[in-house]
């Protein structure tokens, strides 16, 4: 296989195309799952699609989606239950594919808490059941509440089904009096085909797999069906403490064990990472003989101290990894190839499939990434697939990389119909016949129309309304579809949505007399939209849908500038020098392109000079405080600035702004901290800590963390070989510390 299958081998044009690929396709399972209640998709390959979208995002932060699925966990609870709201989240982890992966992991542990490749670092390693999270609440020794992961941040109340569960003790003996313990709920394949054959005999609903009968089983409304039903329970982590278990993970696992809980008898300390993957293939050796279903092993910090140090991503722990076991393939024929046309204007090809059974779960779709790899080549002209080309009618390898979304291996020439023509990648949007545009240096060909494309206008709509954005209740990817077609109550701008109520009163045809609705969810709609009208600044920034602009990005613009007005008026002032950096790229890729065909060297930063000289001062300064915000470079910046300078795009920002009342982002809850809303800059080599712990750090007590020096600067900690941004620094009269002082004043708090 010449393919590229781990996310350390993709280029960056397909590793765009796939994260595009995988927002659109968790939309539409959200969708098939929540609201027509008919999943195409596995609770498990639900999860595996956002677990590599995350990988993905990892090796490729720049590329992240202002859609992306991975600034969620698992599903939104079902309404057939009470909801929970988790004392500590229940997060995902992250994934990794190879050996390779692996090492880099420990790499990066490694990095981060500054010890040596040499210094001792011990992992557990478990196996990764494939079922149904669940957490247990113990007080005082008693089960007062069980709880499905759902969003990571709320589940169901499933504590009457729970009980019915051998493995899960009602009471403990010598446990904490507060007690969090997390685990899998699952069904051995023995147990499975028993229940499937009482299914069937009964007439009653077979089930495709054993997690999906396990997640079913425990999800009913009637706690005697899951009491019939045989759930088992592996515990393998904790959440709320009222004092801790152990020092160690292993420490906490054996205590688990100690108090009546189910733990796998394959859990193991390994040092480092040659132990972790021999660990690894003796699970894989074991797995076809285990009796229930594996989907790959989990690695964990052994030291409790250092996962404390470590910490947490947005969705993910630091120090913890699942070592996903390989993908699996199958041949078919390509029946069709289609375009899809997302938020951002990208054509998105798909194959179309003849259903094909792969990894246990039936493909009828695989990615087809960009025209170039259509045509057998990466972004730089060479050959994949031993150059051959994609085309209607060929007969297809397809694999499922780390069980996900699945994609196309090889071609079989041999099997090639006669007729078969070499696909042309369409020049005009098949949504709106606009000019499709491929960029210079861009492997997405993109759709010019903007808001007049209806695909576009749709797809930004349902992001607008989606849970991250303004997450409007009643007000889901179907009623959006339907209120944008719709002649006499149309929803073709966000801004329409608050003005809908109004608009109703005034309609002949009011929405409660319609098909699908009634008095009472029309009531319910109105209500909720009105609930949205205030809404914090992040959330507005990630609901406008901007290129490059996730959550993350919200959330730190959010933070730096505090306010709408100040955003606006700063994103205003830096267009001019946006536009330069556009002009400064171009200018840099010319002079390459000469460079090379003269066989010189190219002179890079002569060329952008120019292209900067002479710019006005005012939108110098807005840019070079936009770009110096940690995590926000020219890619950001340039998409947050082009998105308000387009005419119809701006006007539609500022009918929506005039609607809502934005509450400014409210600082860190840190009263007692010296730096709260200071702005600081690390520069120079950390000793006592690493450069992304000392950011961490100083984020968590309210300070802005900076990548440059600049007048609204007010503190830069140098560190040994701190150069141009200490000597900035001086210049400009801010403070300067070194990383003794900077932890003496931060000491405590």
């Amino acid at each position: 296989m010449t393919e590229a299958r781990n996310v350390g081998d993709l280029s960056e044009e397909a590793a765009a195309a796939e994260l595009a690929a995988l927002a659109e396709i968790l939309l539409r399972a959200n969708q098939d799952y929540h609201a027509d209640d008919a999943p195409q998709l596995s609770d498990a390959e639900y999860d595996r699609l956002k677990r590599r979208n995350a990988e993905i995002e990892a090796a490729f932060p720049h590329l992240k989606r202002a859609d992306s699925p991975s600034d969620r966990v698992g599903a939104a609870p079902s309404e057939g239950f009470s909801k929970v709201s988790h004392a500590q989240r229940m997060l995902s982890l992250g994934n990794a594919f190879d050996a390779e992966e692996i090492t880099d992991f420990d790499g990066r542990i490694r990095k981060y808490l500054g010890l040596g490749p040499n210094a001792p670092l011990r992992y557990t390693a478990e196996p990764k059941i494939d079922g149904l999270s669940l957490s247990l609440r113990y007080e005082g020794g008693k089960l007062v509440q069980a709880a499905t992961r759902g969003d990571g941040s709320v589940g169901e109340n499933v504590t009457a089904n729970a009980r019915t569960i051998d493995d899960i003790p009602q009471t403990l003996t010598g446990a904490p009096d507060l007690l969090e313990v997390r685990g899998e709920v699952y069904m051995s394949h023995a147990d499975f085909a028993a229940l499937n054959a009482r299914q069937a005999e009964a007439g009653a609903k077979t089930f495709a797999n054993p997690r999906n009968a396990a997640a079913g089983s425990l999800r009913q409304l009637d706690p005697a069906i899951t009491r019939a039903r045989p759930l088992r329970f592996f515990a393998y982590a904790w959440g709320a403490l009222s004092e801790p278990l152990a020092e160690t993970q292993k420490g906490a696992i054996d205590r688990l064990a100690a108090l009546g809980f189910k733990t796998n008898p394959l859990t193991a300390l390994c040092d480092g990472p040659d132990e972790m993957l021999a660990h690894y293939a003796r699970i894989e050796q074991q797995r076809a003989s285990l009796g229930y279903d594996i989907d790959g092993v989990v690695y964990k910090v052994d030291d409790l101290a250092l996962q404390h140090r470590l910490g947490f991503r947005a969705t993910t722990p630091r120090w913890a990894i699942a070592h996903k076991f390989p993908a699996e393939l199958a041949w078919t024929r390509i029946e069709a190839i289609d375009i899809q046309v997302g938020r951002t204007g990208a054509l998105s090809p798909v194959a179309r499939l003849a259903p094909v059974t792969v990894g246990g779960v039936v493909v009828s779709n695989a990615t087809l990434h960009n025209e170039d790899y259509i045509a057998g080549r990466d972004s730089n002209g060479n050959a994949i697939r031993g150059g051959k080309d994609i085309r209607v009618g060929d007969w297809v390898q397809v694999y499922r990389a780390g069980d996900v979304i699945p994609k196309v291996a090889d071609v079989d020439l041999s099997k090639r119909p006669d007729d078969a023509q070499p696909y042309r990648f369409p020049e005009t949007c098949p949504e709106c016949g606009s000019a499709a545009i491929r960029e210079e240096g861009d492997a997405v060909r993109r759709c010019s129309g903007g808001l007049i494309c209806p695909a576009q206008a749709v797809e930004k709509l349902k992001h607008f309304v989606s849970r991250g954005a303004f997450d409007i209740e009643g007000l889901g990817a179907k009623q959006v579809e339907m209120f944008y077609h719709d002649d006499q109550l149309p929803v073709r701008t966000p801004a329409d949505i608050f003005t809908l109520e109004a608009r109703d009163a005034k309609n002949l045809t009011k929405l409660a007399n319609r098909d699908g609705w009634g008095e009472t969810s029309a009531r319910n709609l109105f209500a909720a939209i009105e609930e949205r009208r205030r809404v914090p600044l992040r959330r507005l920034i990630f609901a406008l849908g901007i290129r490059h602009v996730g959550e993350v990005a919200a959330a730190d613009l959010a933070r730096h500038y505090g306010s709408w007005t100040a955003l606006a008026k700063a994103v205003d002032l830096a267009g001019p020098a946006a536009t330069r950096q556009l002009q400064a790229d171009r200018a840099v890729a010319r002079e390459r392109q000469a460079a090379a065909q003269e066989g010189r060297r190219a002179r890079i930063k002569p060329v952008r000079d120019a292209v900067w000289e002479g710019l006005d001062s005012a939108a110098l300064a807005a840019w070079t405080d936009l770009t110096g915000i940690d995590g926000i470079g020219a890619t950001v910046a340039v998409a947050l600035v082009t998105s308000f300078q387009q005419p119809a795009e701006r006007e539609s920002i500022d009918a929506l702004v005039a609607e809502l009342t934005i509450t400014d982002a409210a600082a860190p809850a840190t009263a007692d901290s010296p730096v709260a809303g200071k702005t600081v800059v690390f520069t120079g080599t950390l000793e006592k800590m690493t450069r992304a712990e000392a950011k961490a750090r100083a984020e968590a007590l309210g300070a802005k963390v900076s990548g440059s020096v600049s007048a609204k600067t007010d503190i830069v900690i140098a560190g040994p070989g701190a150069g141009s941004k200490a000597k900035k620094a001086a210049d400009l009269g801010v403070q300067i510390l070194d990383e003794d002082a900077w932890l003496a004043l931060i000491d405590g708090t």
